[in-house]
């Protein structure tokens, strides 16, 4: 049986995932596009089209870059592995609200569970790192107990 930080660790790989097919799906057409168009045509306009398609494509893999760097995030993650103190990869329960430390990933629903994904930087991802259950912290006039940590 998967546990809820197993799923969620799986959930956002698939994502991530998706994410790097699509960019590589999207760089190579467009690869084979500009191969296609140098071989008809001339000109200034094409030079122009191929600039056009030179700038989308570096795009692409600078996009496609940023997701492989999520990547390799998730992949130092162990979602099996349970941790006393908050680190990357933790599953923290604190005032009924999940948070996955990893990454600055989209809100998502997990067998009903809403759970946030918050990178170690961010402000709330730095005041979690290294805390046990039971403690607790503010952060923007918020209160925060931390009730499990998975």
């Amino acid at each position: 049986m998967n546990t809820l930080k197993q799923k969620v660790h799986a959930y956002y790989l698939q994502q991530v995932d998706d994410k790097i097919d699509a960019f590589r799906d999207m760089i190579s057409a467009l690869t084979e596009g500009a191969s296609n168009d140098a071989k008809g045509s001339a000109g200034d306009k094409h030079e122009t089209a191929l600039s056009m398609m030179h700038l989308e494509q570096e795009k692409l893999n600078n996009k496609l870059s940023e997701f492989m760097q999520q990547r390799a995030v998730l992949d130092k993650i162990d979602p099996g592995t349970t941790l006393p103190k908050i680190a990357l990869g933790s599953l923290v329960k604190a005032n009924d609200i999940h948070l996955f430390v990893s990454l600055a990933l989209p809100k998502i629903n997990i067998d009903g569970i809403p759970v946030i994904a918050l990178s170690p930087q961010s402000p709330l991802g730095s005041m979690l790192m290294g805390k046990e259950v039971g403690d607790s912290f503010e952060i923007n006039g918020t209160s925060y107990t931390i009730g499990q940590v998975v």
